[in-house]
Formats: structure tokens, sequence, C-alpha cells
């Protein structure tokens, strides 16, 4: 059975994106420019790929137009528009506790939540993500689209299971206790 993993960057204070949904923030300090950083280790472990439609439509149109990045693994799209699939992206305008039923009944491996704030939260909410890494980049925004949302039905108790640095950024690894 597949385990749920929020994977993403987050600034210091908690946010995901920008005030304008800009992620050109994501870099490190610098101190290890050449580091690979945890991305390429982490994402051997993924079965499948989870985003919301505006982190979709920001890889597409800005992040990496004209070239797929996730070629390979199955991705799907959640979204409330009517969207023909595409080879390997599959649009989901159903239940999301639904798709994560399906997804983690078909694979064994990792089901990366990829972005963004709104598939975040609706899980978090559910009590779905059963592991937590949060790569902390060295920046402060100040405003932008937070990661958590306001309010969560109850607290979620974390267990720390690992800690990781390169080039200024810290992944804090957490599942669920």
């Amino acid at each position: 059975m597949g385990k749920i993993v929020l994977y993403l960057a987050v600034s210091v204070d908690g946010y995901i994106a920008d005030e304008q949904g800009g992620v050109d923030w994501l870099g490190g300090d610098g101190s290890q420019p050449d580091a690979p950083g945890s991305y390429p280790d982490f994402y051997k472990t993924v079965d499948a790929i989870v985003m919301g439609w505006s982190t979709y439509h920001q890889i597409v149109t800005q992040l990496s137009p004209g070239s797929w990045p996730y070629e390979g693994r199955p991705c799907y799209v959640v979204t409330h528009r009517q969207q023909a699939n595409q080879e390997g992206i599959c649009f989901w305008n159903g239940e999301l506790t639904a798709l994560m039923d399906k997804l983690k009944a078909e694979y064994t491996g990792n089901i990366w939540i990829c972005g963004g704030a709104s598939v975040a939260g609706q899980l978090l909410k559910e009590n779905r993500i059963h592991r937590l890494w949060l790569s902390v980049i060295p920046v402060v925004l100040g405003k932008g689209v937070r990661l958590f949302p306001d309010e969560l039905p109850q607290s979620l108790p974390l267990k720390l299971v690992d800690t990781q640095q390169s080039n200024g950024i810290v992944d804090l690894i957490y599942e669920k206790r």
C-alpha cells in the first residue's frame, strides 16, 4: 500500500509561494551551489504524483514549458475544470479522498503531493498525509501562499524521523505519531 507524502519547499515563515504565486526564491544560500539536495533521492521513491490545477498550470506555462518534468510517472491533477487526459496526466475532478484511496491501493511506493496549498490543506484536514517532507528555504517572505490552512479540525502530532542539509536548505522529515 502506498504512502502519501507531502514533499514541498517552504519559506522559513511557512509560505510555499510569494503573493503572486511565484517561486523564484527557491534557491539555497549559495554555500553549496552544485549540491543536488534531497530531490533526486526522494524522486526515486515516487510511484505517482498529485497536484492541484495551479501547480500544474505554473509548471506548463512558467517553470517547464514544452517539457513535462515528470515523464514516466503517472500524474493526477486535481481540478474542477473539464480537461481531456493526456499521456501520463489524468485530470481528476472527483473527491480528493477517493483519489487518495485509489492510489494507495494501486501503488506501493510514495504518492507525492507535489502542490499546492489547497490540495495539501484538504489532505491535512482529512488526516491523510503519512509523511511531511519540508525543505525549508533560507528566506523570509512575509506574505504569500501559506502551506498550512488557517484551521485544522484537530492537531496533527508528528515525529521527526530525519533531517538533511544542503546549500542552506534544511529538510525536515516528519511522520504522523
